[in-house]
């Protein structure tokens, strides 16, 4: 008799997910549905008591690379898949017997004779001479040498100087002696001596300088976030400097404002006193002069005071005497010390010398355009040009080679490496030359006159 089972899952109609009232702060807090949370924190605790949270484990713990290869599976597969197959069998056969020769044979070496296929090997005859050695050495026994020097007489003389040749350059000497001597070219002294570098260490910089990981197409996150945030800096500097400068440039025009409007404000004051002085009444300026000349003359020193300050005076210099004779005892005393820092100091500055040595000579330390320090004084009167920004943003890194947009100029790039490497100087495009200033007049010939 058949087993009747009840249904499976959830006899109830489906319906919507039905969300209690939240009116009021009391309803936040109590109609929550929280079980989403909660299931996830049991998943969690499971996973704590099972030996730790997956999500924070490394790959090594969780994967193993089996290197070992699987008897179980060569005994399930089918023998026919043993089996190899007939072309390869065909290619494996190698007879010993050479192949048949294609080349033809004359008949009486094969007729009536019967061989085991191999063909004799040819040795060439030692006293054999061909055709066209023959013919050679016929006409070289006729007289007919390819390689004869025909002996003549020389008549030229190497060691003097022809009369002619010289008569001809002082003739061409006389006649032209009114045109300038043709003076050669002469290379600047420049050119023999090593180009200064804008280095602040003064090394010499390469052509081509080896690009870091950071400017890959497909850069790797690690150094593609270090240059991202490096680049931030500079710009979140170079915007802070700007601002500066504009702040400055507003205090200094408000001085200016506030200068001119004090400026303004003192010649009206002086015009009104001015006014007010000339107003004035002739008895009161006369009691200001009198006023102004009884004022009191400094008395002279006597000479207990002059006695006073002569002693002040001798007793200061005393004083600066017996501290610069301290002070020369103290450093004769720290003589030594003084030699161990002189010699220490030498020590790290033949250290420093060799470490810039091997990092001349190492062409993986080079550092890059953007991370060289520039020296404060450069060539001309020109700046060095600021090098574009070779940097895109995380939207627009693209994975494959074929879908890279071409960026940049490498003319600039180059220009500016030999502005960096002292080849050449800097300078400034002149789209065209100013043209000195021309006036046009006609001359008053009718005034030159004489009265004889």
């Amino acid at each position: 008799m058949p087993v009747l089972k009840p249904l499976s899952g959830n006899p109830e109609a489906p319906k919507q997910y039905n969300q209690p009232s939240r009116k009021g702060k009391k309803a936040w807090r109590k109609n929550v549905d929280v079980t989403e949370v909660e299931q996830g924190l049991d998943e969690l605790n499971a996973q704590i008591i099972k030996g730790g949270v997956i999500a924070e484990k490394a790959s090594e713990e969780l994967f193993a690379i089996d290197v070992k290869p699987d008897t179980e599976i060569a005994k399930k597969l089918p023998k026919q898949l043993k089996k190899p197959l007939k072309a390869d069998e065909i290619l494996a056969q190698r007879s010993a017997v050479p192949a048949v020769s294609l080349k033809k044979r004359p008949a009486s070496e094969t007729s009536g004779k019967v061989t085991d296929g191999v063909l004799p090997s040819k040795r060439l005859r030692a006293t054999y001479v061909t055709q066209k050695e023959l013919s050679r050495l016929k006409r070289v026994a006729d007289g007919h040498h390819t390689t004869t020097v025909e002996v003549v007489d020389a008549t030229f003389d190497a060691w003097a100087d022809p009369e002619e040749e010289q008569r001809k350059k002082q003739q061409a000497a006389e006649t032209f002696n009114f045109l300038p001597k043709v003076e050669k070219p002469k290379a600047p002294k420049t050119l023999t001596q090593q180009p200064i570098s804008l280095a602040a260490t003064g090394k010499q910089l390469p052509a081509v300088p080896k690009p870091k990981g950071d400017k890959s197409y497909n850069p790797a996150f690690t150094d593609y976030s270090e240059r991202y945030q490096e680049e931030l800096r500079k710009a979140e500097e170079a915007e802070r400097k700007r601002l500066e400068e504009l702040e400055k440039e507003r205090l200094k025009a408000e001085a200016a404002a506030k200068s001119r409007a004090e400026a303004e404000a003192a010649e009206k004051r002086a015009e009104l006193s001015e006014w007010e002085d000339d107003s004035a009444w002739e008895g009161a300026e006369s009691d200001a002069e009198g006023l102004a000349n009884k004022k009191k003359r400094p008395e002279r020193k006597t000479q207990a005071q002059r006695n006073k300050i002569k002693r002040r005076k001798a007793e200061e210099q005393r004083l600066k005497h017996e501290a610069a004779i301290k002070k020369r005892e103290a450093e004769a005393a720290r003589v030594k010390q003084i030699a161990k820092e002189l010699a220490e100091k030498e020590r790290q500055l033949a250290l420093q010398k060799a470490e810039s040595n091997n990092a001349e000579d190492d062409d993986a330390s080079v550092e890059e355009d953007d991370d060289v320090e520039l020296r404060r004084r450069q060539l001309g009167k020109f700046k060095l040009p600021e090098k574009d920004l070779e940097l895109v943003l995380p939207d627009e890194l693209q994975d494959s080679l074929r879908l890279l947009k071409p960026e940049g100029n490498l003319l600039k790039d180059r220009y500016r490496n030999m502005l960096l490497r002292g080849k050449v100087e800097a300078r400034r495009h002149i789209p065209f030359k100013k043209q000195a200033k021309t006036k046009v007049t006609e001359k008053w010939t009718f005034k030159d006159f004489n009265l004889a």
